[in-house]
């Protein structure tokens, strides 16, 4: 496996120099021996490393390339992908018209067997896009990248082995609140901010729990949860969209339509998540099939 992994290696990063790629992404839960890329690393081109956050990191690794922390579940090798050139986006490590090559596997095999080459901005369905840069315009890229976290979780494990569909809809709240109604009565009145920050750990447990409600989470551009179990009234014409989008799908391309929030969408039927912003569908990160 080493020696696999080592050539996997060795080609990527010839990859990324002849073609002058901006950065080499790994994933790292692939590469059952990471010092085999400390010598790369030191060389002249740029390494994003992608990282479970339950994954320990070496000091060097940290101090000579850029991390990058995807949640501890399951995904395909693009899912990780996505995921973390979504993430890279949002934090500024990546931009639209980078070349990076991206090198990827399953974990349980043990070794890395997939080298991707992709164009920040022409790729995924990110390619559909024209609001890279500004994705996060009205929400904070650590609120934006829990509740990302907790979206994948839960498209991944689901709740009590139950499948679980929802809709995080984060930043210009109080116009999103123009646009929707209240189903229930709103679970988090009464608190106070600091208590409700999708940024405190401790309210994770809380937000899976509220997640089987019917209807969406309202999140303030710093995290703080407004409400839950809200139906959102704008909606786009579902013959805009791909077949096999349903109505949180709509709902969710809808809101965004019509104010400057960003939706992350867990479909309950297929257990993918995705993102939207602007009606348009930014990326979506399949789950895995059993």
């Amino acid at each position: 496996m080493k020696s696999i992994n080592k050539t996997m290696i060795e080609h990527a990063v010839r990859i990324a120099h002849e073609i002058k790629a901006n950065a080499l992404l790994v994933c790292i839960d692939v590469i059952n021996d990471p010092e085999l890329l400390m010598d790369e690393i030191k060389k002249d081109i740029g390494f994003i490393i992608v990282s479970r956050e339950d994954e320990s990191i070496s000091e060097e690794m940290q101090k000579n390339a850029q991390i990058l922390y995807i949640p501890n579940v399951n995904l395909t090798r693009v899912g990780k992908i996505k995921l973390a050139v979504a993430k890279g986006i949002v934090q500024g490590i990546l931009k639209r018209g980078d070349k990076v090559v991206c090198l990827s596997g399953v974990p349980r095999f043990g070794y890395a067997d997939s080298i991707f080459v992709l164009d920040v901005g022409k790729e995924f369905e990110i390619l559909t896009s024209d609001f890279i840069n500004d994705l996060t315009e009205n929400v904070r890229p650590e609120v934006f990248n829990s509740a990302l976290n907790i979206a994948c979780e839960l498209a991944a494990q689901g709740r009590e082995s139950r499948k679980v569909g929802t809709i995080f809809v984060l930043g210009d709240d109080e116009k999103v609140m123009q646009l929707s109604r209240q189903m229930i009565i709103n679970p988090f009145s009464g608190y106070s901010e600091d208590q409700l920050n999708i940024l405190n750990p401790e309210l994770e447990e809380t937000i899976k729990e509220l997640s089987a409600i019917d209807g969406a989470f309202i999140i303030k551009e710093n995290g703080v949860l407004v409400t839950a179990g809200r139906h959102l009234s704008a909606a786009l014409d579902s013959r805009e969209f791909p077949p096999g989008l349903g109505s949180r799908h709509i709902a969710a391309a809808g809101i965004t339509s019509v104010t400057k929030a960003v939706a992350i969408v867990i479909s309950e039927s297929s257990g993918n998540v995705t993102v939207f912003k602007n009606g348009k569908l930014f990326v979506t990160i399949e789950k895995p099939v059993e």
